[in-house]
């Protein structure tokens, strides 16, 4: 009886409503994958989830006397079923249905969070599962970003997934699975924790990446992502052996500490190199950028799009937190190698973009030059600067998510992978995606008026606050190189005859989901590139949090 006794005060104590976010994505794609092999049987496991979900809240009732999340768990569970049965026989459509309500779900839990965990105008960190998860702004924030991507992507690649014949079950717990990946190495304290985080990530993406399993493209840009990105994981463990054995923890603020102490030790610059190529490899840095390119052309382009920024806002959220806040007394050892690798980035994406012909490796090389000015706001090791890469993140996503949801569409009408010679002429039978494609393109390109130069001016400015004019330069001088591609295009959209094999086809056909996914993307672009104050505001908060 005693050893039971002892055993239950051992057990501790589960912050759920903090974790939240992630078991919310979780379950989700569980329950989606269930109902999507459950075939004939689909609505009989939607009633049993339905009843096990309706019990264990009113369990809780009792246990916890807790009344509003209980009862917004029996409102989920009993909508899953009225949803199942209205849609029990086009399995697809209640996948997607239902991975959508989950995304909007962790959203408004990610909001719930942010107003619970504000004080005085700050969001106060919180450190939770033997310090291996935060509860910060900078975690809220990439939350968002991540969601949002996903949620966006669901409708834009819709008619893609489906004419390409890969609309298959896996789809979307895959995509939720991965997003549960990017939430957690957003929130991740401990090196263990980033690990992981990574492997759920990379795991989901490797097989959406070659989820078109006809297209000897798609395989073969998987098997390269799968390759590279399994060398730059040992590389990462390496890194994070390296720093436990020098700081006996894995913990991030307490390695950053211990490391601090043993400061000019060969082996504590050589734990930083290691997990600086694995943070690198992540976030498309140069160069350790080679999967980038490639895997961007081969992958299913709605897949693409997400990968972009999602993969991009949670690994920099990390690269953040690791190197900013934690190993920031550091920076003497990585600040120098960064400011090198920042350069490189920024002129290597530009100026190899302007030479490619496919569209999608075009804007494979734009996300590495995008990248590198992303770095700035990291070498700035300051509130500006992880507060202007916050808000940069959230940019990008939205312009990744819609120029490619724009080419997904653009692929369905001419069957085969998009060059530039192939959208000659696009503005006279296609204005709609011709003016969203263009609108997406300057934003990348930084054009006044538009989200993408507010958020280079961001992280530009935290640049010359923390005296880095030599970046802020370079950058500015990747950024009129960059212009030139992306105008390029626009130009042959607009000024260039239709090519002769395109004139007997139909225009793109804008679907319902089309429309949404390009109007939320379209409207968040426009909206922060003229009044981005709100959404500035809340990046400078979540800066502040940095653990």
């Amino acid at each position: 009886m005693s050893d039971m006794i002892v055993l239950a005060q051992a057990i501790p104590e589960i912050p759920w409503a903090a974790i939240s976010p992630e078991l919310v994505l979780f379950g989700v794609g569980i329950l989606v994958l269930l109902l999507e092999t459950a075939g004939e049987q689909r609505v009989a496991y939607s009633a049993a989830v339905a009843a096990v979900m309706s019990a264990g809240a009113l369990l809780a009732v009792m246990q916890l006397d807790q009344v509003v999340i209980p009862v917004m768990v029996i409102v989920a569970a009993l909508a899953q079923f009225a949803l199942t049965i209205l849609w029990q026989h086009r399995p697809r459509v209640l996948s997607a249905i239902l991975s959508a309500l989950g995304l909007v779900a962790t959203m408004g839990l990610v909001a719930w969070q942010w107003v619970t965990y504000t004080e005085e105008g700050l969001v106060q960190p919180q450190s939770l599962l033997a310090d291996m998860v935060a509860v910060d702004g900078v975690a809220l924030f990439t939350r968002i970003i991540v969601c949002l991507a996903a949620l966006v992507t669901i409708p834009l690649g819709w008619m893609y997934v489906e004419q390409r014949r890969v609309h298959r079950a896996e789809y979307y717990p895959l995509l939720l699975f991965a997003a549960v990946g990017m939430n957690l190495l957003a929130s991740a304290t401990d090196l263990i924790m980033v690990f992981i985080a990574i492997e759920i990530l990379s795991l989901g993406l490797y097989v959406l990446t070659g989820f078109a399993t006809g297209d000897l493209t798609s395989q073969e840009s998987a098997f390269k992502y799968f390759l590279l990105g399994s060398f730059s994981s040992a590389i990462l463990l390496y890194g994070i052996a390296l720093t436990y054995g020098i700081t006996g923890s894995t913990n991030i603020a307490e390695a950053g500490r211990a490391l601090t102490m043993a400061a000019n030790d060969t082996m504590t610059v050589a734990a930083m190199g290691l997990l600086l190529v694995g943070f690198a490899f992540k976030t498309a840095l140069v160069p350790f950028h080679m999967w980038t390119p490639d895997v961007y052309q081969g992958a299913p382009t709605p897949v693409t799009g997400f990968m972009a920024a999602g993969t991009k806002a949670a690994a920099f959220a990390a690269f953040l937190r690791v190197f900013t806040g934690a190993f920031a007394p550091l920076q003497w050892s990585w600040v120098p190698v960064i400011w090198t690798l920042a350069i490189i980035t920024m002129m290597a994406g530009a100026i190899l973009a302007v030479v490619q012909t496919d569209v999608k490796r075009m804007l494979g090389y734009s996300a590495i030059a995008h990248a590198g000015y992303m770095l700035i706001g990291l070498i700035s090791v300051n509130a500006s600067g992880v507060g202007g890469t916050l808000f940069y993140l959230l940019v990008y996503a939205m312009m990744s998510v819609g120029a490619f949801g724009v080419l997904s569409m653009i692929e369905r009408r001419q069957q085969r992978a998009v060059a530039i010679a192939d959208l000659r002429g696009l503005w006279r039978r296609n204005p709609v995606p011709t003016v969203m494609l263009g609108l997406f393109l300057f934003s990348l390109a930084g054009i006044p008026g538009t989200a993408g130069f507010m958020g280079k001016l961001a992280v530009f400015r935290a640049g010359l606050e923390a005296g880095q004019v030599t970046l802020v330069v370079v950058a500015v001088i990747s950024s009129v190189i960059a212009a030139f591609f992306y105008l390029r295009v626009t130009v042959a959209m607009i000024m260039d005859d239709e090519p002769a094999e395109f004139a007997s086809q139909p225009p793109a056909a804008l679907t319902l989901g089309t429309q949404t996914g390009l109007a939320l993307t379209g409207a968040v672009v426009v909206l922060l590139g003229v009044l981005p104050g709100v959404v500035v505001d809340l990046s400078a908060t979540a800066a502040s949090l940095v653990r």
